[in-house]
């Protein structure tokens, strides 16, 4: 094989490598096979990952007006730990809307600490769980892994939350005293849980 041939065999795989958006779509889920220099050369290529069920995210339609804010690296990697602490409390993606629409209304998804005079008591974390109310210390509930499970395992003892709208389910755990306050988020939640659950 020649050195410009080889150059384009390799300027190939090294496309499919990385995802293979100049080269088109290939058969996902299998391995395609090439040459360099007479050899086999095997080139992965990843299967597509199911699409989240958007009527799963949002099965009573989104209630009245639905705010949306910009996100820094900070809050998605916010977002990303609710997924995965959600995931690991065997619960599904609408539990993951539910904690994550709350925790754009608690804290605008970023962990907060005692912020003073400012601060509600002393809620603290994504949640703004309290201490005093038994949520756990204050360093297990500024740990995004923890105060999500502790949410979550609040979800799972309210009979028939997947059934309530997602603004009832938030307010009978957290008991906030603005409870209609949820439902304006449930649309970037359900966004940001569809974009990141497969990840």
């Amino acid at each position: 094989m020649n050195t410009i041939m080889r150059k384009s065999v390799l300027g190939i795989a090294g496309l499919a490598f990385a995802g293979g958006l100049a080269a088109g779509p290939l058969n996902h889920g299998t391995t395609t096979e090439t040459t360099v220099d007479s050899r086999p050369f095997a080139v992965a290529v990843q299967a597509d990952k199911p699409a989240v069920d958007k009527n799963k995210l949002i099965p009573h339609g989104v209630q009245g007006n639905q705010s949306r804010i910009d996100l820094n690296d900070e809050q998605v990697k916010n977002v990303k730990a609710i997924i995965a602490a959600t995931k690991k409390s065997d619960m599904d993606e609408r539990a993951a809307v539910v904690a994550i629409a709350t925790a754009l209304q608690e804290s605008k998804l970023e962990n907060l600490g005692h912020l003073g005079e400012r601060n509600d008591h002393d809620s603290q974390g994504l949640f703004q769980q309290r201490p005093s109310s038994g949520w756990g210390t204050v360093e297990q509930i500024t740990d995004p892994e923890y105060s999500t499970k502790a949410f979550l395992k609040g979800l799972k003892q309210v009979d028939g939350w997947q059934d309530m709208p997602l603004t009832e389910a938030a307010q009978t755990v957290q008991v906030s005293a603005y409870p209609f306050h949820y439902a304006q988020w449930e649309q970037q939640a359900a966004d940001l849980v569809a974009q990141h659950w497969n990840n």
